[in-house]
């Protein structure tokens, strides 16, 4: 059965702005791929804004979209980290943080307001960026004997695989392939009937 491996992201980072009786709330939207540069990234634009009273975020990771967190640093639960993930998942993003920097002007907005103010600074660095489609590609190890060379190369041409490493030790032939997830079952199932042909995973990415 067939699967989607499709899921989108954003490629380059993005600013928004909000203002409400004297605070501002600045969002900025980055491209990430793990916690590592999650971590990195929040650290220095708490170093770039050290003077903020707030630095909210929201993050989402993986093509499932099943990594998130929320943070709202201080601001009464549920008013900053949750407003910003809910943009996020509206527009069905992963592989991004948003992080929403707030400068308080001395008064106070109250939840409500609070919780439009971080919805709508993310919302407006959201429709700033670039949305860009993405597939889940599998990486796979064949060896098989050279005397299988067409064979093979028949079907790595009729799927549109990608081919690196490729190796040659006597009568033995090996490479790494590529495909789109989605592919995997059909192709690992005509690969697996070439007499001699050993598959091996690597990666899904």
């Amino acid at each position: 059965m067939m699967f989607s491996d499709t899921y989108q992201t954003i490629d380059s980072e993005a600013t928004g702005l909000f203002k409400d009786r004297g605070s501002r709330f600045i969002a900025i939207v980055v491209p990430v791929t793990s916690l590592e540069e999650i971590k990195g990234r929040l650290e220095e634009l708490r170093k770039e804004y050290h003077d903020a009273r707030h630095h909210c975020y929201a993050w989402v990771l993986n093509p499932d979209r099943q990594a998130w967190r929320i943070n709202d640093d201080g601001e009464p639960s549920g008013t900053a980290g949750r407003p910003i993930l809910a943009q996020i998942n509206s527009r069905e993003l992963t592989n991004i943080l948003v992080v929403v920097i707030r400068y308080f002007g001395g008064t106070l907005l109250g939840v409500s307001g609070l919780i439009n103010a971080y919805r709508t600074a993310a919302a407006d660095a959201l429709a700033k960026c670039s949305v860009v489609e993405r597939h889940l590609t599998e990486s796979w190890h064949i060896s098989f004997p050279y005397v299988s060379m067409n064979d093979v190369m028949k079907v790595l041409k009729e799927e549109g695989c990608g081919q690196s490493a490729h190796n040659y030790s006597g009568d033995e032939v090996s490479l790494e392939i590529s495909f789109r997830s989605s592919r995997s079952e059909h192709l690992t199932g005509r690969l697996g009937k070439i007499t001699g042909l050993r598959l091996k995973w690597i990666a899904t990415a």
